[in-house]
């Protein structure tokens, strides 16, 4: 079978680099694509906003599956593009991808589906949601309704902070994702990830995972795309993993399907795990970033043969994802300036990675034959081990060898499992 992968960054690496070991794969092609994947597949020039293009492609080459990385393309309408053609498709229609393009949707969603989540207010002007403010204790989240790569999340502590936040959002510092914002309860307790893949009637528990938001050490500075992640998060147990399945998953796919808008493909629950039980940050309606490379670098299962099986609404009959039981961590090397204005062009060389452990480009290009940096996010750096620890010392001896002066990361990742690992090894 040939496959069309679109998109370009880490989280698309990882995947290419899955999808491509099936033997169901007998093609890869991927759109845009970035040096790393072109280890994989066959890069093409498609512009992913031209759906003609991108239909015209697949039948031209005998596509039986495209898999879409991420969430733009989604939100734009593409697998509705792709299905109204009967070519099978990875990913959820517009409608149902408004769980990550629209946060009030997500918001109003929880509410009519008694789904556990923060108390919050949309809010249309800023005038609207500096009244609003009053009524909530601080600190207070303050979101832009639309999607702002992982950056549009302000936690204030002060009601200053708060005003400083919805009055650079109403004023366009997110573009058009600010032209709504939700004003949130801040909800106390430690961030999880899970992952559930759908066909819009079936559902299956897809690993956990949690990463680091923050772009400074200490959990400190601003939010960012993500600067690391490690799978499994322990602390999602499995009488956890049940309760979230049955107090906010599957609750989503039922409320959906009702709605006459079914959602088919993965859904990404940002959790807070709190002393009533988890509840919803937010959703996203593809893989996470850096989240999937450490899921795919765990996942024995076949990627394709799952993929397929939710594109096809055949998921109740397709073998369940398994998982290796070493955990994974991975590591963002991000260019100086991130999350700010990246410095650009910084050249970069490589070392061989090691059995169990791989390195996804996330924002490189080639110039001149030379690997140069082209994005926030460059690399991410990516092992296996027996535990988060040596997963962890794996990784960043990996750092260590990779030749990028223009680069930087965290040198804490892991930090609460590496705690409660050590706990554990004490007792």
């Amino acid at each position: 079978m040939n496959i069309l992968l679109l998109g370009g960054g880490g989280r698309e690496h990882a995947l290419a680099w899955k999808l491509a070991q099936s033997p169901l794969c007998t093609g890869l092609f991927a759109a845009p694509g970035n040096p790393g994947i072109a280890e994989a597949a066959r890069l093409v020039d498609i512009d992913l906003a031209d759906h003609a293009a991108v239909i015209d492609f697949c039948r031209a080459n005998n596509v039986g599956l495209v898999v879409v990385g991420p969430e733009a393309p989604l939100v734009d309408g593409i697998a509705d593009s792709l299905r109204a053609v009967d070519i099978p498709v990875f990913g959820p229609s517009a409608a149902a991808a408004q769980l990550e393009g629209s946060k009030g949707f997500t918001k109003d969603l929880c509410r009519d589906a008694a789904i556990p989540t923060a108390g919050y207010v949309r809010c249309t002007s800023a005038e609207v949601a500096l009244a609003a403010l009053s009524d909530f204790s601080l600190p207070v989240v303050v979101k832009a309704d639309g999607l702002a790569a992982g950056k549009g999340v302000i936690i204030a502590q002060t009601r200053e902070e708060a005003e400083e936040a919805i009055r650079d959002m109403f004023g366009g510092s997110f573009g058009a994702s600010g032209a709504e914002v939700v004003l949130e309860e801040f909800m106390e307790g430690e961030e999880a990830s899970f992952f559930a893949l759908t066909d819009g009637t079936n559902v299956v528990a897809f690993g956990s995972a949690q990463d680091h938001k923050r772009v400074g050490e200490g959990d400190t500075g601003p939010n960012t795309g993500g600067m690391g992640a490690y799978s499994p998060a322990s602390v999602l147990t499995p009488a956890l993993q049940d309760a979230v399945m049955d107090q906010i998953i599957r609750p989503t796919v039922t409320t959906l399907a009702a709605r006459g808008t079914p959602y088919s493909g993965v859904l990404f629950a940002g959790l807070m795990l709190t002393t009533d039980g988890p509840k919803l940050i937010e959703y996203n309606c593809r893989f996470g970033d850096p989240e999937c490379q450490v899921l795919m670098m765990r996942l024995t299962s076949d990627l394709v043969a799952l993929l397929l099986s939710v594109a096809q609404g055949t998921l109740d009959e397709a073998s369940g994802p398994s998982f290796a039981p070493d955990p994974a961590l991975t590591v963002v090397l991000a260019a100086k300036g991130y999350p700010g204005t990246p410095e650009k062009g910084a050249p970069i060389a490589l070392p061989v990675a090691p059995d169990g452990a791989k390195i996804f480009h996330a924002g490189t290009m080639l110039k001149h034959g030379q690997l140069v940096a082209s994005g926030g996010r460059v690399l991410n750096v990516t092992a296996r081990g027996a535990t988060v620890t040596q997963a962890r010392d794996a990784a960043y001896a990996l750092v260590d060898q990779v030749d990028f002066p223009g680069g930087f990361c965290r040198r804490d990742l892991g930090w609460r499992e590496i705690a409660r690992e050590a706990g554990s090894a004490a007792d």
